[in-house]
């Protein structure tokens, strides 16, 4: 947990598009992301939110996000 950086929820976002993310559907601030091989994640921030470390690992922990990514 402590190797994750607080970041901005749009940062976190293009990493997860970066990755092989894709935004299957959206209403509102909810997006449904989805890739192949993974479930679908609902990625439910506004894109200016500040994601401590915690929540990062969280997501992290449902898609295969790295440190690195960021």
């Amino acid at each position: 947990m402590g190797d994750w950086p607080s970041s901005r929820a749009a940062a976190v976002l293009a990493a997860l598009l970066g990755i092989g993310w894709s935004v299957a559907r959206q209403t509102g601030s909810h997006r449904v992301l989805t890739r192949p091989g993974w479930s679908n994640y609902v990625f439910a921030f506004h894109d200016r939110d500040e994601l401590g470390p915690r929540m990062l690992a969280r997501i992290a922990r449902h898609t295969g996000l790295r440190p690195e990514d960021l």
